[in-house]
């Protein structure tokens, strides 16, 4: 392997690739040729090409360089905003008899 493989479950690639063609598609909906946005991002027309394939080896601020060129930016506070696991996890340590704290009401 050389040093930039990057192995992932098969899962995890598909997310990738699923992002890299949302990436690809947002570009062609906004009619950016791809020379544009790549210079617009500061990456090589090849760079974003492996982006729009969703690589695993291009750094995760090159993806959020080319989605802040595509006004996207905000799409990258949506990851892993809703922890249902985290919630359940955290919900089987409380103690189900507990009563929670009280608090004085101030008037």
């Amino acid at each position: 392997m050389g040093k930039n493989a990057v192995v992932l479950l098969p899962k995890v690639q598909r997310i990738l690739t699923e992002m890299g063609e949302n990436i690809k598609l947002a570009r062609l909906r906004r009619d950016i040729p791809a020379e544009l946005l790549a210079e617009r991002a500061g990456i090589s027309r090849a760079t974003l090409y492996k982006v729009e394939k969703g690589s695993p080896s291009v750094a995760v601020g090159i993806y959020a360089s080319v989605l802040h060129s595509l006004r996207l930016e905000e799409d990258l506070r949506k990851i892993a905003k809703d922890d249902e696991l985290g919630r359940k996890l955290q919900d089987i340590g409380l103690v189900t008899g507990k009563r929670a704290s009280r608090k004085e009401k101030t008037q």
